[in-house]
């Protein structure tokens, strides 16, 4: 297609593109190139040179015609035509290293800004270093477009020098990608630095808003510093900025999680006094879940009716956390009756609200009222997780209610989870514990099926149930396979093993356990196995020394 424009252009008097590199050592052979408005067929001729990053092209003929042809209008006017990031790559090195061409300040920042927004860091960085090394000046778009892209990238403490840059460059950063950096940070757990930027640059280099104060007063609510956080309430009026329901809701919160709820609730009423802003269902259930987790469900219950009265609808979180804090004090009929109202409400029951009343009522020895939520569950069309099955797969299995117990398990064939050793565990335990050890086996045969590894406890549970009922040589075999798979045993695996193995009269085969942990050179809970052996002629006691 190329060769058939150039063709083209031939009839319209323009040379052939064999005439440009057969002649690129005399600059009167080219057409004239007006450079507030260069020929836009160099243009593509130039920008094809380069596509896919310059492959294909001879780098000796290309050298030669860009060496003629090229000025600084045409080379921002072939970079602002250029799309594909390697043969922007591929001409930037061309031009800068090996024609040291010297590019408009324009283009510098074009191809900053280019290379940021396609995610190619790297050569983004290099040409802001070119620019400073230069002393061209970098326009503020291009420096925002790099620190948002060093900043996605992950490269913190190169974002951070940058925004220390832009004092010594005059830019201003826009608060977004500031923002983005604070957000990162705070992720990050990198509070101290996050609060150290804000102060250190705000003001001169950018302008902080609300949102900013948001994020570092999270940050450090979440670290159980809301005192601290509490500071920069000041701070915000000094730059013109009011805390918003946002802000209101991550004090409630931080101060809940500093088991401070007393003083949540003051700063709650002093909030809805003042009438500061307007609080919503967020600030409301914050507080009561603060409230619930230290088992104060009685003012838990009041806050809950004051939010109805004053207008705040609760919404299904509110109801779980309430159902959550009932459950946890043994009170079931309590815990059910705010289910009702829920339901009554028309506020959805979701997987959190089953699973905690399910909990609830295993704790609480409740397992038909266990069982019918959870066919309830099903009419309600909401499909259990992980932790249903595992909640109620384990209350069946501490009340040796084992049939029920595999008969849930043979549903999980039949959902969309994937199966984890932690829903399998109790169910193997239970079996072990009662003596059926092959249908414990078989349990460890179907996860293994449904590409389920067994962990440490499984292989634990089932070491010393074989070990229960005399089966000394599976158990070893277990052991060994347990080693082959990666799963590291731990003390409760390697001691129950070796103690079985003495009781049952089979020293040597417990001598070879310690010493194979011991060569696999693993860290077994505190006890490091260096050397093992066994003293005594009866060889009845072990000595790991």
């Amino acid at each position: 297609m190329l060769l058939l424009r150039l063709r083209h252009r031939r009839f319209l008097g323009a040379p052939p593109f064999h005439h440009f590199l057969s002649n690129a050592a005399d600059p009167s052979s080219y057409p004239e190139v007006y450079p507030e408005n260069p020929n836009p067929w160099i243009v593509k001729v130039i920008v094809s040179l380069f596509a896919h990053g310059g492959r294909g092209s001879p780098s000796e003929a290309r050298a030669r015609f860009l060496r003629g042809s090229l000025n600084a209008e045409l080379a921002f006017h072939v970079i602002k035509c250029m799309d594909d990031p390697a043969s922007m790559l591929e001409f930037f090195h061309v031009t800068d290293a090996e024609l040291d061409f010297h590019h408009s300040v324009h283009a510098y920042n074009l191809f900053v800004r280019k290379f940021s927004s396609s995610g190619h860091c790297d050569a983004a960085r290099r040409v802001f270093h070119t620019m400073r090394s230069k002393a061209h000046l970098v326009c503020a778009s291009s420096l925002n477009s790099l620190v948002s892209c060093v900043v996605r990238s992950g490269d913190l403490d190169a974002a951070i020098g940058l925004v220390a840059e832009a004092r010594d460059l005059k830019c201003r950063l826009g608060v977004v990608v500031v923002n983005l950096l604070l957000n990162v940070l705070i992720r990050k757990n990198r509070e101290d630095e996050a609060v150290r930027l804000l102060r250190e640059w705000s003001g001169m280099v950018f302008s902080p808003d609300t949102c900013s104060f948001n994020i570092i007063i999270r940050g450090l609510c979440r670290k159980g510093k809301a005192f601290e956080a509490f500071d920069f309430l000041a701070e915000m009026k000094a730059f013109g900025c009011s805390p918003d329901t946002i802000t209101y809701n991550t004090f409630i919160d931080g101060l809940c999680r500093a088991d401070e709820v007393d003083r949540a609730h003051a700063l709650l009423k002093e909030v809805i006094s003042s009438k500061v802003c307007w609080l919503d269902v967020v600030s409301f259930t914050s507080l009561i879940s603060g409230y619930c987790k230290v088992g104060r469900m009685e003012e838990a219950a009041k806050l809950y009716k004051e939010m109805v009265d004053c207008g705040k609808r609760p919404n299904t979180v509110t109801h779980n956390v309430l159902i959550d804090g009932y459950a946890k004090i043994g009170d079931m009929t309590s815990a059910k009756r705010v289910y009702e109202q829920m339901i009554f409400q028309g506020c959805p029951a979701d997987v959190v609200t089953f699973s905690t009343l399910i909990d609830g009522c295993c704790r609480n020895g409740q397992f038909d009222d266990a069982m019918g939520l959870w066919h309830e569950m099903g009419c309600r069309d909401i499909s259990p997780n992980e932790y249903t099955f595992a909640i109620l797969l384990n209350g069946l299995c501490k009340q040796n209610r084992l049939s029920q117990a595999r008969d849930l398990l043979r549903q999980l064939k039949y959902s969309n989870l994937v199966p984890q050793p932690f829903m399998y565990n109790p169910v193997v335990d239970g079996f072990c514990k009662a003596g059926n050890v092959d249908e414990a086996n078989i349990i460890f045969s179907e996860m293994e099926e449904k590409r389920c590894s067994p962990d440490k406890w499984t292989y634990t549970i089932l070491i010393i149930g074989h070990c229960m009922k005399g089966r000394m040589t599976e158990a070893v075999n277990l052991f060994h396979k347990m080693l082959e798979v990666g799963c590291i045993p731990d003390e409760i695996t390697v001691i129950s093993l070796v103690s079985r193995l003495l009781k049952a009269g089979m020293p040597a085969e417990a001598n070879q356990v310690v010493i194979t942990v011991s060569f696999d050179d693993f860290s077994v809970g505190s006890t490091h196995f260096k050397k093992c052996s066994l003293l005594g002629k009866s060889g009845g006691i072990l000595a790991a020394i």
